[in-house]
């Protein structure tokens, strides 16, 4: 029997990289003599790098500025004179403690200081992962370390954040345009909100950044100047792409300072991992993340996986920290069994703790009962 394990992280966890490793000795448990193999997976957002890099990627580590005040260590990864670039090496959530204050405060500057360095390097093909920013600066930090100057009605330079482009008034565009001419710009990402609005950067992704409804409210404001602006600079209307609200906006500044496209996170990083041959000549596919629940039907790592095998029709089960969606939906998805972490352990945050050996364990558990007794070796 051919068994791929292809999850993503379990965050606060696990990497995928772990993730995979215990996958495989729980599989190894439960069926002994099969050929399994191990495809750490991500969609586009954070822990992208760790998979790249244990892929064979080749790390380039640069010291950047932070989302709010303190520089970090950063890196990107280089594959085959591609710069991969994940944005919350620089600006990810993991760097503040969440509050009103650092919801408008967080901006995006080491993001492009991270851009510069590969440009400054001579690599011409740059793919920009934007999940899990602490931002909601519409990528204007990015732009402005990149020499971007944006002012507001008295000529003054706007500050850093998001807050701070209530004020905007005039953006130019020219420096980054010169500065990365000839240079191709992917930003990977699965979701698919607009930059504004109801269903916009502020509204959706910003409370899980420490926004309360009116700091919701200024940074939805601060967007509209921001894409005003963009728009009068010539940028053009990126604003209401789908997708351009990922990253607290960071999309919509790729697009309108680069001229970037927008591609699939999970397909790229798929496609890069050789996920589709191995599914396709699997017997069984395992998967799994932190939380199997709604935003997991948006994209995430184990709904494409189980639309890759689907196609063969190929069984795919998935192992999750929690499993929030029933049975109706799982079955849709293409995902024939599961089991949660959460309900083998006796509490949330034990299962956090031995999440390796939990995961290993129920990983076997749930082979061993998957229709019945397991097939020998192929």
């Amino acid at each position: 029997m051919r068994v791929v394990v292809a999850p993503d992280k379990f965050k606060g966890s696990l990497t995928a990289v772990q993730a995979a490793a215990a996958m495989r000795e729980g599989v190894r448990a439960a069926a002994p003599d099969a050929e399994i193999v191990e495809i750490p997976m991500a969609d586009g957002g954070e822990g992208t790098l760790d998979v790249l890099i244990a892929g064979g990627g080749k790390p380039v580590e640069v010291r950047v500025a932070g989302p709010v005040t303190d520089p970090v260590d950063a890196c990107y990864a280089v594959c085959d004179g591609v710069a991969y670039i994940e944005s919350a090496q620089a600006c990810g959530l993991g760097y503040v403690e969440p509050t009103p204050w650092s919801a408008l405060a967080a901006h995006t500057w080491g993001v492009g200081e991270l851009l510069a360095h590969a440009v400054d390097q001579g690599i011409s093909d740059i793919v920009l992962t934007v999940g899990g920013t602490a931002s909601t600066d519409g990528g204007a930090g990015m732009l402005q370390a990149l020499g971007v100057v944006v002012v507001d009605a008295a000529g003054n330079r706007v500050g850093l954040g998001g807050q701070a482009l209530t004020r905007v008034r005039t953006v130019e565009l020219a420096p980054v345009r010169r500065r990365c001419a000839g240079v191709r710009v992917r930003v990977a990402t699965d979701v698919t909100n607009p930059l504004l609005g109801p269903r916009g950067a502020a509204a959706v992704f910003a409370p899980q950044k420490g926004a309360q409804d009116r700091g919701v409210t200024i940074l939805d404001r601060a967007l509209h100047a921001w894409s005003s602006a963009l728009v009068a600079a010539g940028a053009g209307q990126v604003a209401e792409i789908p997708g351009a609200g990922a990253g607290g906006g960071l999309a919509a500044g790729a697009m309108a300072g680069f001229s970037a496209c927008l591609v699939s996170g999970f397909d790229l990083v798929a496609e890069l991992a050789g996920l589709g041959p191995a599914v396709a000549r699997a017997d069984l596919v395992v998967t799994g993340e932190g939380s199997l629940d709604a935003q997991s039907l948006a994209g995430k790592v184990p709904v494409g996986v189980a639309g890759l095998a689907s196609a063969r029709r190929t069984p795919v089960l998935a192992v999750a920290g929690r499993v929030r969606l029933d049975r109706e939906a799982l079955i849709a998805a293409g995902i024939s069994g599961t089991r949660a972490l959460a309900d083998h352990a006796p509490s949330l945050e034990h299962a956090h703790r031995h999440a390796y050996s939990l995961l290993r364990e129920e990983t076997a558990a749930l082979v061993r009962s998957w229709s019945g007794p397991v097939p020998g070796p192929a």
